[in-house]
């Protein structure tokens, strides 16, 4: 799917599931040291900071992950969807330093859904949901990663890669490549 719009709606729809069945907003994360909650914090904390500083796009606010998590989550997916399917987002640019200028549908596109989709199991395996991801999702993900694997690891934003089979699935080979033991489980 190339459309960000699209995309958008798809992989915000899946981490939404997610969101909606978690019951333990403090159960423990695979990021060292997150929770649950910390999950949705960190998408609703860059994001908003990342558009206003390299555009003119600034995200209404909605209710703190720490006093709603359901809500935060909502509202910034409801937030992005709509400046994505606002005809007029086509034709603004986002600029910033690291990466110059870019349609600013791309680099949602680039780099916060697909910072969801990645979350999304994150999210699934602190909460004992579904962590099924798309397979060629992550195929391309991980395509798209390995070539520039050294930025993405001296960005801070990855963990050390994780050894997995060379045989394993693409979703495990990508969770794996971004920092993730695809065997942790909380404790």
């Amino acid at each position: 799917m190339s459309d960000p719009a699209e995309r958008h709606r798809e992989v915000a729809a899946g981490f939404t599931r997610r969101v909606e069945g978690t019951t333990d907003w403090d159960a423990p994360a695979p990021v060292d040291g997150w929770t649950a909650r910390d999950v949705v914090r960190h998408l609703g904390e860059w994001f908003p900071g990342f558009l206003a500083s390299g555009s003119d796009v600034s995200l209404p606010s909605g209710p703190s992950a720490d006093d709603d998590p359901v809500g935060a989550w909502r509202s910034q997916a409801e937030a992005v969807q709509a400046l994505l399917d606002d005809p007029a987002t086509g034709g603004r640019v986002l600029s910033n330093p690291h990466i110059g200028e870019v349609a600013l549908p791309e680099a949602v596109d680039r780099f916060y859904t697909s910072d969801v989709f990645m979350h999304t199991w994150d999210l699934a395996r602190a909460t004992g949901q579904d962590e099924t991801l798309d397979p060629e999702t992550c195929a391309e993900l991980l395509a798209g990663m390995e070539p520039i694997e050294e930025v993405l690891r001296g960005s801070g934003q990855y963990g050390a890669r994780v050894d997995v089979p060379a045989d394993a699935d693409v979703q495990t080979r990508m969770l794996g490549f971004i920092g993730r033991d695809p065997a942790w489980r909380p404790s």
